[in-house]
């Protein structure tokens, strides 16, 4: 397994300071080595797909779940800076998953 898990916030090589939240599914990533990302950004309205977030370590912002990107670990350099709570994850993925239901 790449050792990242769902609700990691991350940096990504590329990106300066642009933080990213994990929102792919544990067992997605242990079997592809890919996970899906959306952006953290701060000054940010939250909204119903914005979802504002504080990790356990104090990195805070909001959580755009419209911009979902694929990152693939063999092709990028990642690191963990630090990581949500279950209802911050649980909250991130409703809002995720409601850009896909069906009309």
């Amino acid at each position: 397994m790449s050792g990242f898990c769902q609700g990691d916030i991350i940096r990504i090589s590329g990106f300066k300071r642009q933080l990213f939240v994990i929102v792919s599914k544990n067992a997605f990533i242990k079997a592809t080595g890919i996970f899906h990302v959306c952006p953290m950004l701060s000054n940010i309205k939250a909204g119903p797909i914005h979802i504002p977030v504080c990790g356990k370590k104090g990195e805070s912002g909001t959580v755009i779940c419209e911009q979902i990107k694929a990152i693939d670990l063999g092709a990028r350099g990642c690191n963990r800076v630090d990581f949500l709570a279950y209802e911050d994850i649980r909250n991130v993925s409703d809002a995720v998953q409601g850009i896909f239901e069906y009309d």
